[in-house]
């Protein structure tokens, strides 16, 4: 016992000596936080692809439903086992592209079918004339030129012509008509029967893909605030990674495109979908033009280059401007405070420049200015009036005051920040 006792004396963290800071728990705990944040942010993401995807969950549900009743019920179809699947491999295909979907599982069928019923007439079946018949499938529909899911299509369809063919006779027929009955079904169900609000889906997919932009536009202000290269530098890694969030918001506006072109339930929605859909460019160019931004904010503090105070102010400006874009966009608002604040972040940017920048702080200038010009196209004004905007609220700026002399031969930063 009083050996156990000495042993665990020994693990005992020893104390610090006095004034000395307890650097391991200040690094434990900044480590714990960031677990914690991330736990957080992960159960948040999964909810929100819940949610985005629950409306297409339920729509695959009814479509399958609906088409297996219509080919067992009033087609006497006794095994309608292709129907309902095609009727979910077409809305399971990219949204706003479930008509094309659609015409291709029907080609895709008819060509598998041909095929294997053909070949099955000439070399019978068995495992080699599988392979043939696979191989077949895929040569002749890829030097038709057909697309990727009429390749999948034709071979898959041949795949079960070969195999269940010696069991279940008459194949052919009831899976053509299947895949015609499946995605004919699957179109009705979201264009007539349950078609989808198309600007909340939208809303729900511009939503990660603005809040990503603005909350790493204040950490890159907060970051040039403090001169903390390691949290503008985090910021600049997670704006990298939007991907995702940019994809998702593309798919939508397709997929309203598509909804509000099918359904007359939905074509009262055109012109604002229309107003989406212009917003989705300029959206993409802000992202890439802060990008920009914030990998010139941690050069420019590695090269301790000076920060005027409005400087920092300029991008946060930025960020809330992205945040009202997003919620008037949602409210369906002209967003007329959003573009209010994309000029008062170019203001500051006008101030920041005269007090005096370095060449990485004129880039940084620069790059509010295109940004705030994209958050302006994005809002509904043209680009050359966004570009005047842009110059008047910037004012005539003359050189920086107490910029350092470039040496001789060096090249020498523009004298005022490109636009747009």
């Amino acid at each position: 016992m009083a050996r156990e006792r000495r042993r665990l004396r020994r693990v005992r963290p020893t104390k610090l000596k006095e004034g000395l800071a307890d650097v391991d728990s200040a690094r434990i705990a900044d480590a714990m936080e960031q677990v914690r944040h991330r736990s957080k942010a992960t159960l948040h993401d999964r909810l929100h692809r819940v949610r985005m995807a629950a409306g297409l969950a339920v729509q695959a549900g009814i479509a399958a439903a609906l088409a297996y009743v219509v080919s067992h019920r009033l087609l006497g179809n006794p095994q309608p086992v292709f129907a309902p699947i095609s009727a979910v491999g077409t809305l399971a295909a990219s949204v706003g592209q479930r008509f094309r979907r659609t015409v291709e599982l029907i080609v895709g069928v008819a060509i598998g079918v041909a095929l294997g019923d053909g070949l099955i007439y000439l070399v019978g079946t068995g495992a080699w004339q599988l392979g043939v018949v696979v191989t077949g499938a895929i040569l002749l529909t890829i030097f038709a030129g057909a697309s990727v899911a009429i390749v999948i299509q034709a071979a898959a369809t041949a795949v079960l012509i070969v195999t269940l063919s010696p069991s279940t006779q008459n194949l052919e027929i009831p899976r053509f008509v299947d895949a015609f009955v499946g995605g004919g079904i699957a179109l009705l169900v979201t264009a007539i029967l349950f078609p989808l609000n198309p600007l909340r889906v939208l809303n729900r997919a511009a939503r990660p893909a603005l809040d990503l932009l603005a909350n790493q536009l204040d950490a890159a202000a907060d970051g040039l605030r403090a001169r903390d290269r390691t949290k503008v530098q985090r910021a600049l890694d997670r704006l990298r990674n939007n991907k995702e969030e940019l994809a998702a918001f593309t798919e939508a506006i397709e997929g309203a495109k598509e909804t509000t072109t099918l359904s007359p339930a939905r074509w009262h929605r055109r012109d604002e979908l229309a107003h989406y859909a212009e917003a989705a460019d300029p959206i993409d160019r802000a992202m890439r033009n802060s990008g920009t931004l914030i990998r010139r904010s941690v050069t420019l503090i590695e090269d301790e280059e000076p920060i005027p105070e409005p400087m920092p102010d300029a991008v946060g400006h930025l960020a809330e401007a992205v945040r009202l874009l997003k919620h008037e966009f949602a409210v369906g608002d002209e967003p007329q405070q959003a573009r209010e604040r994309s000029l008062r972040a170019v203001s500051e940017a006008g101030r920041a420049y005269g007090e005096g920048v370095g060449f990485s702080g004129s880039v940084v200038i620069a790059q509010v200015r295109t940004a705030a010009s994209d958050l302006l196209v994005a809002s509904g004004i043209e680009q050359e009036e966004a570009n005047r905007l842009i110059r008047k609220s910037f004012g005539d700026q003359e050189a920086p005051r107490g910029a350092a002399p470039e040496p001789a031969g060096a090249p020498k930063p523009p004298t005022a920040p490109p636009v747009g």
